[in-house]
């Protein structure tokens, strides 16, 4: 081979790891909800480094889903056809029950937390199909505002089956669930949808055009469109129980930034059959038990995000060398990297604890917790994905920007879980709302952050200014960003302060919650064994 042709100093592949093996943050969470990571945690570890999966999350990438509206004899199919490593990944997920399992009975105590836990660590595998995944998980407890309708529906859904394929959904070994709300005139402001929805016996027909509704080949969507008696929520199948296509065209796929492997759709109902879920009038109330479930998984996304470009920078780091020694030993990039890993950190010990909240949700106290503390969660650790997720790109140089790296899928990936189920003034608005109309969620979440009082005294004072912020007459709408901010950033505070290492936290603190300015990640202060905090996430390879 010629000498120009031999390559030396080049990063081996990624591959053979076990992601919950240098994962820190999560055997912590676990361990303070009473879990730790059991076998099928450790088998999607194990399958996020394996070379099928690798494989299957670039192609399922690289292959986007296609739109056949017609057949080839001219009648209407509406189908999307995706690559054979997107069934792959689904099976997975759904082996798993990622998608339902925790709705079930027999799952037991504290499964939200477990399985939170695997949508956590196999998102490190492939975001763009956790989104079916996900609406599917949400769906079960909206839906259970109409018991008719889960009584059918609910087996399929928490079936750990997966089968792809439009048919009658009391004809398949398992479901899953979408949802459509927005549409070209409201988006966020689902209040101002226009479909139409006319009674007829005991079922309705709908009519209108849906913006953006993800996953279109899913078995059952819930909707919104305005009844007689004002915006109410509706279940349509994609196939009806006589075996008739149910009147959903799919109009066009969406040409997106990121989560390319997921089709996400415009859609209109021309006259669609749809089952009225909970009252006439409250339609916005049914689903929004949809929304605080997708929410929480936007959290867990964007930490499995954080945590797998994380896992990529630090793994590079540790076999590339430049002037004279392994990146991850020279004191520039082993502080970006321990910077990169507080993020890390606090996104996984947030959306755990959580998660947690929603299996105590007969607790009042975390009911309340939940109201206050999700949007706020939602709203600071999904932008800091963005931010996080650029950084590890550069630690990888320009080897980091080119497709061959998974860097650009992340970056591309990253923004989506910030503007899925409200953007950022949205979800900072609806934490404005929690404090003014529900008391009770304040005092949660300023218990649940007393729960780390006097532990560290930059988080002492940043605990002062929100109080003060809440007593001053209340959080005011141009405060709202600044409030949800404060408050995402005292939550990682207090889950770190109470389960990571003193150093981790503290460090945390001073440069989150301390005067550091407009600081950039790397910039920290001395004093802090970042050697030790790096050398505890970096993965570990098998040596072949």
């Amino acid at each position: 081979m010629p000498a120009t042709h031999q390559v030396t100093n080049q990063v081996p592949p990624l591959l053979g790891y076990d992601a919950t093996a240098p994962d820190p943050a999560l055997h912590a969470a676990l361990a303070a909800g009473g879990l730790d990571v059991d076998d099928l945690l450790h088998e999607l570890g194990t399958a996020v480094g394996s070379p099928e999966i690798v494989e299957a999350a670039r192609l399922a990438d690289a292959n986007s889903p296609t739109l056949r509206t017609h057949d080839a004899t001219g009648h209407r199919v509406d189908e999307v056809d995706y690559h054979p490593a997107w069934h792959t990944l689904m099976t997975r997920a759904v082996e798993a029950g990622l998608h339902g399992w925790p709705w079930d009975e027999r799952a037991g105590d504290r499964s939200h937390l477990r399985r939170a836990a695997g949508f956590y660590v196999w998102t490190q595998a492939e975001a763009g199909h956790l989104c079916p995944i996900s609406m599917t998980y949400a769906a079960i407890p909206a839906l259970r505002n109409a018991p008719d309708l889960a009584v059918v529906y609910e087996p399929g859904l928490r079936s750990r089956t997966y089968e792809f394929g439009l048919t009658v959904p009391a004809a398949k070994a398992g479901l899953l669930a979408g949802m459509s709300m927005t549409e070209k005139q409201g988006g966020s402001d689902v209040r101002s949808g226009t479909t139409s929805a006319v009674p007829v016996e005991d079922t309705y027909r709908l009519t209108g055009h849906k913006w953006f509704t993800s996953a279109p080949m899913n078995d059952i969507f819930l909707t919104l469109a305005r009844a007689p008696g004002g915006l109410s929520c509706f279940l349509l199948p994609r196939v009806l129980p006589d075996g008739s296509r149910n009147e959903i065209r799919i109009l066009r796929l969406k040409n997106k930034l990121g989560n390319r492997s997921n089709a996400s759709s415009e859609i209109e109902y021309d006259g669609a059959t749809g089952w009225l879920v909970g009252p006439e009038g409250r339609g916005v109330a049914t689903i929004i038990d949809m929304v605080t479930m997708t929410r929480l998984d936007c959290v867990l996304g964007s930490a499995g995000n954080i945590r797998a470009a994380l896992s990529t920078a630090a793994h590079h780091a540790a076999h590339r060398s430049a002037f004279g020694a392994l990146l991850i030993d020279q004191p520039v990039m082993m502080a970006v990297l321990a910077d990169l890993a507080l993020e890390s950190w606090a996104a996984t010990l947030l959306g755990l604890r959580l998660a947690a909240a929603v299996d105590r949700q007969f607790d009042s106290a975390e009911r309340g917790l939940l109201r206050l503390a999700l949007p706020v969660s939602k709203f600071w650790v999904c932008k800091r994905a963005t931010t996080v997720i650029a950084e590890a790109l550069e630690c990888l140089g320009g080897n980091g920007y080119v497709e061959d790296s998974i860097m650009p899928r992340l970056l591309r990936e990253a923004p989506l879980n910030g503007i899925w189920e409200g953007s950022g003034n949205v979800t900072a608005l609806d934490a404005v709302r929690a404090v003014r109309r529900n008391p009770e969620s304040v005092d949660a979440l300023l218990a649940e952050l007393d729960r780390a009082a006097g532990a560290d005294a930059w988080f002492d004072a940043g605990v002062v200014v929100l109080r003060d912020m809440l007593a001053a007459g209340g959080v005011t709408d141009t405060r709202a960003r600044s409030f949800a901010a404060l408050a995402g950033r005292l939550l990682c505070a207090s889950e770190l302060l109470r389960l990571a290492p003193p150093e981790v936290a503290a460090l945390y603190c001073q440069t989150r919650l301390g005067d550091g300015g407009d600081r950039v990640l790397g910039d920290l202060p001395s004093g802090y064994p970042l050697r030790d905090i790096v050398a505890s996430v970096v993965p570990v390879v098998p040596v072949a």
